[in-house]
């Protein structure tokens, strides 16, 4: 139960790390734990590409400097976050990017820094794999909730082997590019990226620990005996 426990609770968005290669055995052996993930009907959504070496230098590349030209026509497919955020969750929000930022000394207004990091998604905050995860879109919502246990599964697994993840949202606005590079079907829609590897210790960003609420803050319990 602690090595279970351990492995959830020690999975944080490394957002810097170190170059050290990881096997194609050990991340097929994560990807394999993870698809014991449960989905209706046992329909298993999953699909994705692993990407290292030069595909993975191809796709930063592409996708790298679509950003730099700017947003114009590049949206999501799905659209990830509300349109206007609203309590608790805004504040939430924006602690966690004021925290971030307030360890890598970016300030607040400083546009050009926060633009830059922002960047680094996209080239997996250069860990060794990044990995694009697709859905056929032609799937409906119980599908990507199925979708969601295989992704903590995925970081579960990789924790309990040493390594460190972090899921990127930001990956699916450049689905177009991605499309290209990767040769994705017509029916795949872009779920996520993920980088993949040993986290660097000496990264600062890498000392943010996000806040959780307890459990007695969101759920009710009745009918214990206290």
């Amino acid at each position: 139960m602690n090595k279970v426990d351990d492995a959830i609770t020690s999975r944080r968005s490394v957002r810097r790390f170190l170059s050290t290669a990881v096997p194609a055995a050990t991340v097929e052996a994560i990807l394999d734990a993870a698809a014991r993930a449960p989905s209706g009907t046992n329909m298993q959504p999953w699909r994705g590409y692993v990407l290292a070496g030069g595909v993975r230098d191809a796709l930063i590349a592409a996708v790298q400097a679509a950003y730099d030209g700017g947003e114009a026509g590049h949206r999501q497919e799905v659209q990830y976050y509300p349109d206007s955020f609203f309590e608790p969750y805004l504040s939430r929000r924006r602690a966690v990017g004021w925290d971030l930022y307030g360890l890598l000394g970016i300030a607040k207004g400083e546009a050009a820094k926060m633009k830059a990091q922002h960047r680094r998604n996209f080239q997996f905050f250069d860990a060794p794999v990044g990995m694009i995860f697709t859905i056929d879109r032609r799937l409906a919502t119980g599908s990507w909730l199925d979708y969601g246990m295989f992704l903590q599964n995925v970081m579960t697994a990789a924790r309990g082997r040493g390594l460190d993840t972090c899921p990127q949202a930001a990956w699916t606005q450049y689905h177009s590019v991605i499309r290209s590079v990767l040769g994705l079907g017509e029916e795949e829609t872009v779920v996520c990226g993920m980088a993949l590897g040993f986290a660097d210790p000496d990264g600062p960003e890498n000392g943010l620990i996000t806040a959780r609420a307890p459990a007695r803050s969101f759920m009710r319990f009745a009918g214990f005996d206290e």
